[in-house]
């Protein structure tokens, strides 16, 4: 039975969040504040996180980044949960590391659903190993990337897009798949956060950047 963590300060919606995860079958644990999430966090890493944004002792993007600091975590899929719908907050909760982002209220359905998509996604990420395409190497176990043998530090965001790509080299990814596999399904943000990660990505690649290739009017493509 997969394991969820539920921090969560708001008493109704961790209630319900944990009611619809035990009831689809997960093993779920709920958690008012960060200080008692991080002390369970040492004894057992969960499947995945569904983490508030707001909570009373500290704030959900520094926890975020702590968990990406802990070796046997950093691989853990998290959900951000919010009351902040802004663009700029969704850029910022996803490149800090979290892997999807909801903004409440939401519906049980589609908590269930991005939490099927992110164990579904973790599981084929843990089965393949790395992957190597001319100077760029990606390491799946390590989540580290390197070009002609050099370390390339990049932001998770930044990672998982140029992972996505290279699962799907020389296939032509148009902008709303992109968009909704790195960001999201209800991502409502301008397309310019994904013409702004690939300008970032594309600098740090250095020599191997000619490779994202720019479709017009239709997306990108890794050759």
């Amino acid at each position: 039975m997969q394991l969820i963590y539920i921090v969560e300060d708001d008493k109704n919606i961790r209630e319900i969040e944990s009611f619809a995860l035990k009831n689809s079958g997960y093993e779920a644990e709920d958690f008012t504040c960060a200080r008692e999430f991080y002390t369970r966090l040492i004894e057992k890493v969960p499947d995945l996180i569904v983490l508030d944004i707001m909570l009373p002792d500290e704030d959900g993007l520094s926890i975020i980044r702590r968990v990406r600091r802990t070796p046997e975590a950093k691989k853990t899929p998290i959900i951000l949960v919010t009351a902040k719908t802004t663009e700029m907050d969704k850029v910022k909760g996803l490149d800090t590391g979290a892997d999807d982002y909801m903004t409440k209220p939401f519906g049980v359905m589609e908590l269930l659903s991005r939490v099927r998509a992110l164990l579904r996604r973790s599981m084929g990420d843990e089965q393949e190993k790395s992957l190597s395409i001319g100077e760029i190497t990606l390491d799946v176990g390590r989540h580290a990337v390197s070009v002609n043998g050099e370390p390339c530090e990049l932001t998770f965001k930044e990672y998982e897009l140029l992972h996505f790509l290279m699962r799907n080299a020389g296939i032509v990814m148009k902008r709303d798949v992109l968009m909704e596999r790195i960001w999201g399904i209800d991502f409502e943000g301008s397309s310019r956060t994904l013409d702004m990660h690939i300008k970032t990505l594309r600098q740090k690649l250095g020599s191997a950047s000619a490779r994202i290739r720019t479709v017009r009017n239709v997306g990108y493509l890794l050759e």
